[in-house]
């Protein structure tokens, strides 16, 4: 065999040779470089299952670069995510009523600029109230409206609050099975307090208008303009709930408490909407 001496072959068959000897030193290099890293991982794993507080650490680490990084993707506002916020929601489907119930929920809505879901809740709660003391539930959301308009943060320069416009400072006692004064302005609490101080009133004056009276507290007149009005609002809802088309922007009656009939007779004891009775309404709240 003759031997081939060309310079173009020889340089060509060197250079293939290198590339050949390259290829093979970065493939040893990338497996060393996975296998250390596998190593390397494996050996951190046993050191973090070793020893807690250096997990604690990097667990804290690793959290605070998540946040971190949450925080740049939303332009510095961060995401609190809470999947159980709906739970503490005061509302309720209207779907989920019954029929005069809904009715007075979406009558009301509609009148109030109100979302139908939590005022639903408070309807439900009102019938439930008022099946159990024997007060008409449509009179306990009319005065619910008149008071407050459904806003459950309002406060009059007297210092009635909520819903209900209750005097939280006289009245402190009935909302400590409720946790304390605070509870004032949770929706439900502040309802179930307002009707207990409403029953008493109408007990102790011994007619709906004389107990009205006595709630609104009148001073500077005899309250007979609270009265009408409550009572027009109390007369609307009963037709609302009956199934009655009743406009939204009916002007008041002048003489409404006068053509009220006359309701059942309330218990001679006072009955307390305190928080271990009121338990059985809250199936109603939380069915959604």
């Amino acid at each position: 065999m003759i031997a081939d001496t060309h310079p173009a072959h020889r340089a060509q068959t060197a250079i293939k040779l290198a590339l050949s000897r390259m290829a093979k030193a970065v493939m040893d290099l990338t497996h060393n470089s996975i296998a250390l890293v596998g190593l390397s991982i494996a050996a951190i794993a046993l050191v973090l299952f070793v020893r807690d507080d250096l997990r604690d650490l990097t667990e804290r680490h690793a959290l605070t670069w998540l946040l971190e990084r949450q925080e740049a993707k939303n332009d510095g506002m961060p995401m609190l995510i809470e999947p159980q916020a709906a739970d503490r929601a005061t509302a309720v489907h209207p779907g989920d009523l019954p029929k005069p119930q809904a009715n007075v929920a979406f009558w009301l809505s509609r009148k109030y600029s109100v979302a139908p879901e939590p005022l639903s809740a408070l309807v439900a709660e009102a019938f439930y109230l008022g099946e159990k003391i024997k007060l008409d539930p449509t009179l306990i959301l009319a005065v619910m409206a008149i008071e407050s308009r459904f806003n459950p943060f309002s406060e009059s320069s007297y210092g009635a609050q909520g819903l209900m416009q209750v005097l939280t400072r006289v009245h402190v006692d009935k909302y400590e099975d409720f946790g304390g004064k605070l509870a004032a302005f949770d929706p439900v609490t502040n309802l179930r307090v307002g009707v207990q101080v409403l029953f008493d009133c109408v007990r102790k004056a011994g007619s709906v208008e004389g107990g009205l009276k006595l709630y609104v507290g009148a001073v500077a007149t005899d309250g007979s303009d609270y009265v009408t009005k409550v009572m027009a609002e109390h007369l609307r809802l009963r037709d609302v709930a009956a199934g009655k088309k009743v406009p939204v922007n009916v002007p008041t009656v002048t003489n409404a408490a006068t053509e009220l009939p006359k309701l059942p007779a309330l218990p001679s004891q006072p009955v307390s909407v305190d928080a271990e009775s009121a338990k059985a309404s809250e199936g109603v709240l939380s069915a959604s």
